[in-house]
């Protein structure tokens, strides 16, 4: 299924504006930083690497007729305060995400995933399936492709002390985070500055930098073979989501996910779309994520959720 492509720009959401809205919830993994708006049942988004919940601004923005949409900011980025030697691995992250609804007091949630945070929501379907009531899984890492080739030279980087160096000078020059992550981006030239700055800022402090050498340097595929029988009993009802040109998740993987997870419809191309297109085509994929939710969604259901 191909998804037609809508490009206006919309509202602009500000970082300032988002990010004066942002709440903590205390957990055993540390103090999670997060944004949330609307009502009724609860949907939550999560991000990738070197990003935060600002990705899915757009998507608290629009969806909260439908959900109480929540973006929160994984161990080892944004605002998120981790405990001391906190576990900073993706399994550590998925058994969070659980400590984190606990202390929302939520039951059972929406799911929705991006790059390696998509593959951290894999692994928290697989081991607590009784909490989710959809999935939706956008260009993300999977089975043995984490990380993939085209991101090892980036691991490698952090794993041989360069991070913060290389964070300066993204923050420096804005540009060379636009070089960097264009593989990322359909059109990274458009980029703002202020975007920038909102998923780098958080790392000037140092550390927040160390929490995020050890998210990085965790990376091992043994992560995402462990829980591939679970993902093979999974029966929730699964949106797969993904762009077409994608130089680190091939359209092969949303094929393999759509065949192993049983609750998985046919894959939803976004045609030219790298992994970021939930930010860049936020319209085309708020469409998607409301179908979906519509689909699935039980009438008794409606008001659960409600924040306090």
């Amino acid at each position: 299924m191909r998804a037609e492509a809508a490009r206006s720009p919309g509202a602009a959401v500000s970082a300032a504006a988002y990010f004066a809205d942002r709440r903590w919830a205390d957990t055993p993994s540390g103090r999670i930083a997060y944004v949330e708006r609307g009502q009724g049942p609860a949907a939550l988004f999560v991000h990738g690497v070197l990003l935060n919940g600002y990705l899915w601004r757009q998507q608290l923005a629009e969806l909260g007729d439908a959900r109480r949409c929540i973006a929160l900011d994984l161990l080892g980025h944004g605002h998120t305060e981790a405990a001391p030697d906190q576990d900073a691995s993706v399994t550590a992250n998925a058994h969070m995400l659980a400590q984190f609804l606990d202390a929302l007091g939520i039951d059972r949630v929406d799911l929705v995933g991006n790059d390696s945070g998509g593959g951290i929501c894999q692994i928290f379907a697989a081991l607590y399936p009784q909490r989710l009531r959809s999935l939706t899984l956008s260009n993300c890492d999977a089975h043995d492709n984490w990380p993939p080739e085209a991101f090892k030279p980036f691991v490698a980087m952090v794993a041989a002390g360069g991070l913060g160096d290389t964070l300066t000078a993204m923050r420096a020059d804005k540009n060379v985070f636009r070089e960097a992550l264009a593989p990322a981006y359909e059109r990274p030239q458009q980029v703002s500055d202020a975007t920038i700055d909102a998923y780098l800022g958080p790392f000037l402090d140092p550390q927040r930098l160390r929490e995020l050498e050890r998210f990085v340097n965790a990376f091992d595929c043994r992560h995402t073979l462990a829980i591939e029988d679970g993902l093979r009993r999974l029966q929730t009802p699964t949106l797969i989501a993904w762009g077409t040109d994608d130089a680190y998740f091939p359209l092969q993987w949303a094929h393999w996910l759509q065949q192993t997870i049983p609750g998985a419809g046919q894959p939803v191309e976004f045609d030219g779309a790298r992994i970021f297109f939930p930010e860049e085509r936020w319209q085309d994929f708020n469409r998607a994520l409301r179908a979906h939710w519509s689909a699935h969604a039980p009438v008794s259901e409606t008001t659960q959720g409600a924040p306090a």
